[in-house]
């Protein structure tokens, strides 16, 4: 039997149903459904994420990173303690090793206070051991606002209060075609047809498949990195107290090795980020032949490994070379062992690359008349998912109500 609702949102992830939310909220009585083609909800990357909270300290001014990112940490913490789920704010320390890396600090700290992160500290030896006694670091900068948090039992939270406002939850539903058609929009799954009058696509590591499926291929692609991290064994875990980061490196696209205390007093050392053999592939042995044939033939690829390409070689090889991975971590805690951490969790970011072989930086929406895409949302979308579902919602109100 062919369903009929108002808005179709895609994906089953916090950012899908903290769209499917903010929608209600601006529009009462909206019918809406929300497919799923795994069995549960969240269990991608909302599911696989690091937990931090992120206050907003990285991204370009200006941004929509940057200002949904402050905008969405309010509001996460607003949603945990409404419904009881615990939060702390453990707050993040970025360490600079040595004098080369003082300068990129200083520019790390200019860009915090122009993205209004609170409470800022650029401290010395003294406060770092303070603050974390077993770090290293000769300066730092200190963002005591920064926290941690569950976002799969947040993502949860929504479902159950979106089941009680009658939206259909629909797991188990992979989406294999969207036709529009005059008047509405058909929705081809596994199962039964949906039909709707909009569509909002917050498809993640499938962003660009599923945008493909409604006739939008000139986008960005998604290219898969798995991030395996260590965990550490119970009598470590003091060595950490809250999230020790280092100073990022511009050069490079991703953040590199740090320790993250978890909502569960648990703390995990890493990630490294390789690229992965599946999309959705958590483990080192998870190949899809025609997924990896695609993605390194991709030309945007092929100009990001020739870049990146020693860097890559080297997140490789500590990924397959646990001491080569230990050594990376003792540059920030010296006194961790090997014998202290334990392989595994991993994680699969989808980020988006452009033809021309950069890494997209930003969040991307765009789309047709009735069907709203989510092009790219790599973290801090967890943290800022409740102000990208307003952004969402108001635009597909707009969209729904022009057609």
């Amino acid at each position: 039997m062919t369903e009929r609702f108002d808005v179709v949102v895609i994906g089953g992830g916090i950012v899908g149903l903290a769209t499917a939310r903010r929608l209600l909220e601006q529009r009462p009585g909206l019918r809406i459904a929300i497919l799923e083609k795994e069995a549960e909800l969240a269990t991608h990357q909302s599911g696989h994420n690091s937990g931090v909270l992120h206050a907003g300290l990285y991204y370009q001014p200006g941004s929509l990173k940057a200002r949904l990112c402050r905008e969405g940490k309010a509001e996460i913490e607003a949603f945990a303690e409404a419904h009881d789920i615990p939060f702390e704010r453990c707050g993040k320390l970025v360490v600079a090793l040595d004098e080369s890396e003082l300068e990129r600090l200083a520019a790390l700290h200019e860009r915090a206070v122009a993205n209004g992160v609170p409470g800022l500290e650029e401290i010395g030896p003294e406060r770092i051991r303070e603050l974390e006694p077993h770090a290293a670091g000769i300066r730092g900068l200190w963002s005591p606002g920064t926290g941690i948090i569950d976002f799969r039992r947040v993502a949860l939270a929504m479902a159950t209060d979106l089941r009680q406002q009658e939206v259909a939850i629909l797991t188990g539903c992979e989406v294999r075609g969207l036709d529009e058609r005059p008047g509405e929009i058909v929705v081809r799954t596994s199962g039964d047809e949906v039909r709707a009058d909009l569509v909002v696509a917050c498809a993640g590591l499938q962003a660009d498949r599923v945008a493909a499926l409604g006739g939008s291929r000139d986008g960005p692609r998604i290219v898969p990195f798995r991030g395996d991290y260590y965990t550490l064994t119970a009598d470590a875990r003091g060595l950490v107290r809250g999230l020790i980061y280092p100073v990022p490196d511009p050069r490079f696209p991703f953040l590199g090795v740090h320790f993250t205390k978890r909502i569960d007093g648990a703390v995990w050392a890493g990630p490294n980020a390789v690229l992965a053999f599946a999309r959705e592939g958590y483990r080192r042995r998870d190949i899809r032949p025609l997924e990896l044939l695609a993605t390194v033939t991709d030309r945007g690829f092929l100009r990001l490994a020739g870049k990146y390409l020693r860097t890559g070689l080297g997140e490789m090889w500590r990924d397959w070379w646990k001491p080569a991975f230990v050594r990376e971590l003792q540059r920030y805690v010296p006194e961790i062992r090997s014998d202290q951490l334990r392989f595994g969790p991993s994680g699969v970011r989808a980020q988006a690359l452009g033809r021309d072989g950069t890494l997209v930086d930003d969040f991307v929406l765009g789309g047709s008349a009735r069907i709203l895409h989510v092009r790219n949302a790599p973290s801090p979308a967890a943290t800022s998912s409740l102000a990208i579902g307003s952004m969402l919602a108001t635009s597909a109100l707009e969209r729904l109500d022009a057609v």
